[in-house]
């Protein structure tokens, strides 16, 4: 049996003197579909973080990991990122607004998430090889006539299905999307999610981080909800997704409708 993509173990992260994450254990399995869920500030993006090892949590006193991804507490971030794809509004505004060598086109774009950078190309680092399996995620994204087209030059979201392409390209185990669809509106909205479902029926582990409810696509079967650093509620989707543990989360009254495997929320002035 495959080792879990994310196993949470008492994991505590502090920043400033205050606790951002507080003893959260959770384990999100391969092939799991999830959504993680909360308001602005309730932790969302730290427990990215600890996924990706940007951030580390507490160490516990007796030396047992609090974080395994994958199986494994330690990782070569290169290595590590190799096998996470991630997509970001946070990321497309690095890649539209340039970078250290200024702003890149979408085949390099996308070569560089073999690399681990945004868009820098090492001299003699790419191959033959690298530069065919990109032509095919751009192919696959439906961008491929965008390669040699900078991002800044693009619709947002034209320039999201690239940095889709990219967070692919190395074929990775999950699929990270980090509040995805900012920005876009609603036509390229749809079309985003809809490529984004493919990937999750084509068996690559699908976590989703976001505060809108109608990002939530069918294929996602498991919610958490995390307010205040901890985690509020975790189950499937049927059970999770109710208008009173969604008011509850958002303290506010919020009625939750369903049609065709999507929810949506509304802000409604009674309680629920």
């Amino acid at each position: 049996m495959p080792s879990p993509v994310l196993e949470l173990r008492d994991a505590t992260v502090v920043k400033n003197d205050r606790r951002i994450l507080d003893s959260l254990t959770l384990t999100i399995g391969v092939g799991e579909h999830t959504a993680i869920i909360g308001p602005n500030g309730a932790g969302k993006s730290a427990l990215v973080s600890l996924l990706t090892h940007d951030d580390r949590p507490l160490r516990h006193e007796d030396g047992s990991p609090s974080v395994l991804v994958f199986g494994e507490d330690r990782w070569n971030v290169f290595d590590l990122k190799a096998q996470l794809g991630i997509v970001s509004a946070d990321l497309h505004h690095r890649f539209v607004l340039g970078n250290n060598e200024g702003r890149v086109s979408a085949e390099a774009a996308v070569l560089s998430g073999f690399l681990a950078t945004q868009g820098i190309l090492r001299y003699g680092a790419v191959t033959q090889e690298m530069r065919h399996r990109a032509a095919e995620a751009l192919a696959r994204m439906g961008v491929a006539h965008l390669s040699k087209r900078r991002l800044d030059e693009m619709s947002t979201g034209e320039a999201r299905r690239v940095l889709l392409a990219r967070a692919l390209v190395t074929a990775p185990r999950a699929l990270i999307l980090d509040e995805p669809t900012t920005g876009l509106d609603l036509v390229a909205r749809h079309d985003f999610t809809e490529r984004v479902r493919q990937v999750a029926r084509a068996g690559t582990t699908l976590i989703l981080i976001t505060h809108h409810i109608e990002e939530i696509v069918p294929e996602i079967q498991r919610i958490i909800l995390v307010g205040h650093g901890k985690i509020a509620a975790s189950g499937s989707t049927r059970e999770i997704l109710t208008s009173a543990r969604i008011s509850a989360l958002f303290d506010a009254p919020i009625a939750l409708e369903e049609e065709d495997g999507y929810y949506y929320a509304r802000p409604t002035k009674e309680k629920v």
